[in-house]
């Protein structure tokens, strides 16, 4: 699909704009399920001052999406209208102080986690298990082994829809389980962590726990999205699915994986529509099993093919 060209309107409309805009640009590479058709408008800012003088400056009937390293992310084969952000080295900075870890919200979760062992911030090797950024984390409530992000977070700045910069405080992101109660049209851009002074080596090991359980329980290097459903309350998502017989069920290149059940995989071939079509059949025969009806942790964006 092609959709029409909004880049030279925008450009006329930015001329103070410093960061690239590319149409219809391919998003399936993003992705690490590697699918889905094209952003009519992909912008990557410069930094958050970029990124504000932008959206103030567009006109508030092209919608805005948000993507960050396509880890937890499934792009319909239609592709999305509109402008879709894509933050990066602008975005990526990570500073230690004391006890605090603040890092760009384009950081990777691991480079976090890493950045803190070598300062003696223990508190935030979980991260070191989750395959997405801060952004993400910050967005999602992200984690993993223990930890969930709204244990170590103090503040997160971001961007409004109207290009003001805020601030929120733990309290002001009403946190829940993965997710929380901020506006989605926020784009967030920095973030302030605090854990606790530590022995490095310590931190290491426990990071190389994390790792280790990341290896043997879950299947990394499938072309895959990350956990695909929410734990239902009691419960867990992978447990429910296995008990409904779905492990190894596929549909078209689309499969449950066999190591972890809650993952899904591209085996090579699959479309968007393939993955999302395995994930809904998951959760129509979950509950017609069970009567649980699972909740979609992936982010899913965009038309139909």
């Amino acid at each position: 699909m092609t959709f029409p060209d909004l880049v030279p309107d925008l450009k006329a409309k930015m001329p103070a704009l410093r960061g690239r805009l590319s149409a219809n640009q391919p998003l399936g590479p993003f992705t690490w399920f590697r699918v889905g058709g094209p952003a009519q408008v992909l912008f990557a800012p410069e930094d958050a001052d970029d990124l504000a003088y932008f959206l103030k400056h567009l006109p508030a009937d092209i919608p805005v999406t948000v993507i960050g390293v396509g880890s937890n992310l499934i792009v319909r084969d239609g592709g999305v209208e509109g402008v879709v952000i894509r933050l990066g080295r602008g975005f990526n900075a990570i500073e230690c102080s004391g006890d605090t870890v603040t890092a760009g919200t384009a950081a990777l979760d691991k480079r976090v986690a890493e950045a803190a062992a070598s300062a003696g911030i223990g508190g935030l090797e979980f991260y070191f298990g989750i395959p997405g950024t801060i952004g993400g984390a910050v967005r999602m409530n992200a984690g993993a082994n223990g930890g969930e992000t709204k244990d170590v977070l103090v503040a997160a700045t971001g961007v409004t829809r109207a290009g003001d910069i805020v601030t929120f405080d733990n309290a002001g992101l009403k946190f829940r389980y993965r997710g929380n109660g901020v506006d989605p049209s926020i784009i967030f851009t920095s973030a302030t962590f605090r854990g606790q002074l530590k022995d490095a080596d310590a931190i290491r090991a426990r990071m190389a726990e994390v790792q280790q359980h990341r290896e043997t329980a879950q299947p990394i290097r499938e072309k895959t999205g990350g956990s695909t459903f929410k734990n239902p309350p009691g419960n867990s998502a992978w447990k429910v699915i296995d008990a409904a017989g779905l492990r190894g069920f596929s549909v078209g290149d689309a499969q449950v994986s066999e190591m972890h059940c809650n993952f899904l995989i591209n085996r090579g071939k699959a479309s968007a529509a393939d993955i999302e079509n395995l994930g809904e059949t998951i959760r129509e025969r979950v509950k017609a099993h069970s009567g649980i009806v699972l909740e979609w942790e992936i982010k899913r964006i965009g038309a139909p093919g």
